[in-house]
């Protein structure tokens, strides 16, 4: 036992020496670099302080504030639409799992175990911790197991959620690349009164003087069911994501209606709210918004979107004559008055 400790020592002792070593080369080589370099070091610095006072005095120039004031407006509906898109991506995440409240747990172990995967564990209503028989098997049936560990139920509620959720989601991500390139429409419109150097290593904070919110293209806001496997020892993990993404959530809607069974009264008339349906419905009303009549050969980046004319939570159906393409202003106002 003590020869195990000693050698234990020795070698945490013998790391941090490595440590310590290599940083005592990498400071010896930063102070080399600078008594060799420290003309091209002061250059640079001159460089940067020059860049950034002509940045300064551009940015609060007569000339710039003007080219901010003529587009102002189209920035504002940009920023619009971008808050839009944000309040599209919030849908919940739809998880049954019991709660089963909250504990503390302390490992008392005498051995020295990495335990590094236990440390990492999460518990969370997207997160079910299970054996590795488990999660192998999630892989090979998804959405199977979502519905099983997560208690997803296949009724029509639990379809027309996920409905809604496949609707904005794949309004969010129509939006985005509508947002992006009317974006990028201004700023063509204003490149030949903008200074070259400003263009070219200013592109970003050029957007930010000029009003434009930040877009955010990542889909980390796509609903995700993990499926985990730690080891009892916390050496060893897996685990199986369920991406629900705008093909996943397609299927994800098939799969639930083969398994639902529909009241009479709705069977036959009841269609699936899925991207296929969306561009028919779009297709049907020649892509004009049904109650402004803005159209995309008027606006070519508009964004589009499918309404439900009688509110499903006023007992409205997914049918066709009750679906209506509006835009996004008409749309964002009708589900503010709602």
């Amino acid at each position: 036992m003590l020869y195990r400790k000693v050698q234990q020592k020795s070698k945490e002792e013998r790391k941090l020496d490595m440590q310590f070593i290599i940083w005592i080369i990498v400071i010896a080589l930063i102070v080399y670099l600078f008594s060799v370099m420290w003309p091209l070091f002061i250059f640079l610095a001159i460089a940067l302080a020059v860049w950034k006072a002509y940045e300064f005095y551009y940015y609060r120039s007569s000339a710039f504030m003007e080219i901010k004031q003529s587009i102002n407006n189209y920035i504002n509906d940009c920023n619009e639409l971008n808050s839009h898109i944000e309040n599209l991506k919030h849908t919940g995440l739809l998880s049954a799992r019991t709660d089963y409240g909250d504990a503390s747990y302390q490992d008392s172990s005498k051995w020295n175990f990495q335990r590094k995967h236990l440390k990492d564990q999460k518990y969370a209503p997207n997160v079910h911790n299970c054996s590795r028989t488990v999660c192998d098997n999630a892989r090979k049936k998804p959405f199977e197991y979502v519905c099983k560990y997560f208690g997803i139920k296949a009724t029509e509620e639990t379809l027309s959620t996920f409905e809604n959720a496949l609707n904005n989601i794949e309004a969010a991500e129509e939006g985005k690349r509508h947002l992006q390139a009317e974006k990028d429409k201004i700023l063509d419109s204003i490149t030949a009164d903008i200074p070259t150097l400003i263009k070219k290593f200013s592109k970003k904070k050029l957007e930010r003087n000029l009003g434009f919110e930040q877009i955010d293209m990542s889909t980390a806001y796509f609903p995700k069911y993990i499926f985990k496997y730690v080891s009892s020892g916390g050496n060893a993990s897996t685990h199986c994501d369920v991406v629900m993404d705008v093909d996943n959530l397609n299927r994800f809607v098939l799969f639930l209606s083969e398994k639902i069974k529909f009241n009479k009264s709705i069977a036959g008339q009841r269609a699936l709210m899925t991207s296929k349906l969306r561009q028919h419905i779009k297709e049907r009303d020649a892509f004009t918004c049904k109650q402004c009549g803005a159209s995309i050969q008027q606006e070519p980046n508009l964004l589009l979107e499918i309404d439900h004319i009688v509110p499903v939570s006023k007992g409205g159906l997914t049918t066709e004559d009750n679906l209506q393409t509006l835009c996004w202003r008409c749309n964002r106002s009708k589900g503010a008055k709602i």
